[in-house]
């Protein structure tokens, strides 16, 4: 069994079957499908959760802005 969900772009579609298919009779089947509707109260939940993350991870964020990586200071085994 395939079963694949697309967002065709044109009119037209090809589609490639496996080889344990060939010969066989298939069913195709093409309907819309309802774009679910975003649960406000899930999304404000995820955005609460998402800056608790951020405000407990930034005490292990530093600036490595300025930083510069010398490969040859790294490989000086002296």
């Amino acid at each position: 069994m395939i079963r694949t969900i697309i967002k065709p772009t044109k009119n037209s579609l090809t589609i490639r079957l496996p080889d344990n298919l060939v010969g066989k009779t298939v069913e195709v089947l093409a309907f819309e499908l309802e774009t679910p509707k975003v649960d406000e109260t899930i999304t404000a939940d995820k955005e609460k959760r998402i800056k608790t993350l951020e405000k407990g991870l930034s005490k292990y964020r530093m600036d490595l802005s300025g930083f510069k990586f010398d490969r040859d200071e790294a490989n000086d085994y002296d």
